[in-house]
């Protein structure tokens, strides 16, 4: 069993895909689904952009990405640029959960312990 890493010290790259993921209460809330490195620098959540006309396969890409985060648009950009944690919620018609930075207390062994409760965490729309 590892030590707890407290996570401001750790940053995303402590969780993994599969981690068991458990809120302030101590209440299990589903497992990682994936996660998103941030970019805290970045002036805006577009990316950088070429002069060159779009071709068939990064249209085919924007048609049928992932499209994550699946959230309001100001929530969006917000997670892009920190980054996030994408949370696959407990229950059959359960929404996830997006996790960012902040509101991860600490990574310890294979669990993710959140600050908050479940209700603060954005949801998927």
């Amino acid at each position: 069993m590892s030590s707890p890493q407290q996570f401001g010290d750790s940053g995303l790259g402590q969780v993994r895909t599969g981690m068991k993921v458990v809120d302030g209460d101590g209440k299990e809330i589903g497992t990682v689904e994936s996660v998103k490195m941030g970019d805290p620098q970045s002036v805006t959540d577009e990316g950088q952009t070429s002069d060159t006309p779009h071709g068939l396969v990064r249209t085919v890409a924007e048609v049928f990405g992932d499209g994550e985060p699946d959230v309001p648009p100001a929530v969006a950009a917000r997670l892009l640029r920190t980054g996030f944690v994408k949370v696959d919620a407990r229950g059959l018609f359960a929404r996830d959960f997006y996790v960012a930075p902040d509101q991860v207390a600490k990574v310890e062994a294979d669990v993710v312990h959140l600050a908050k409760d479940a209700g603060a965490l954005a949801e998927e729309t």
